[in-house]
């Protein structure tokens, strides 16, 4: 099934384009990337320099840019899983 807004959080995630909209770490707003690895609670974005973040999905907004060049915006909130188990997962309203 491809990649869409509707069901980008219960998609792979890693390849695609982000930007972080908003954190509560200053230092790392309108970081841009592409994620290379992601765990339970955090994603790891190679940046545009060519150096790996580390960041916290659920302190932050991101904005991912779908292949077809769509920008979703997404709570981390709701990305706070497993991949593996957030793919199971029921979301409401998403």
């Amino acid at each position: 099934m491809p990649i869409n807004p509707y069901n980008l959080i219960r998609h792979e995630l890693i390849g695609l384009r982000v930007e972080i909209k908003e954190s509560s770490d200053p230092t790392i707003v309108r970081l841009k990337g592409r994620v290379v690895d992601e765990t339970y609670n955090t994603f790891k974005i190679e940046c545009e320099d060519g150096k790996e973040r580390t960041v916290i999905k659920k302190t932050c907004v991101f904005i991912f840019i779908l292949p077809t060049g769509e920008r979703v915006e997404v709570d981390g909130k709701l990305l706070v899983a497993r991949p593996e188990d957030r793919i199971k997962k029921k979301f409401p309203r998403w």
